[in-house]
């Protein structure tokens, strides 16, 4: 991603060995950054996925950005993120990224496109 700018110190990878000690209800779309194969690195040791993110801090361009649940262009819009926002890309392939605001969410599928450069 062109233009991204990393904030690795924002975050801390947890220390020690990283486990669940029971068990976790799966949040619902579009809330906290959390997908079956990967999650924003400050949900580790809460959620488990296979990979931890450090997220690269983003501005949503003067479109603004639908917020969708998944990569179809009939996909549900799950939110909208005004033109300016600050948001964390935590996954990006062809059209399309996955971020949220935070750690604690909203989340969701946005077009690559409406970044700004």
């Amino acid at each position: 991603m062109s233009g991204a700018a990393s904030q690795s110190d924002k975050y801390d990878v947890p220390a020690g060995v990283l486990g669940l000690t029971g068990p976790v209800t799966k949040p619902a779309p579009g809330t906290l950054p959390l997908r079956g194969d990967l999650a924003h690195i400050a949900l580790a040791g809460v959620h488990l996925a296979v990979h931890y993110v450090i997220p690269q801090i983003r501005i949503i361009g003067a479109d603004g950005a639908d917020v969708m649940e998944n990569t179809r262009d009939d996909s549900p819009v799950l939110n909208h993120f005004a033109p300016g926002t600050q948001i964390e890309v935590l996954d990006a392939s062809g059209e399309w990224i996955w971020g949220c605001l935070g750690p604690d969410g909203p989340s969701g599928y946005m077009k690559a496109s409406s970044l700004a450069e």
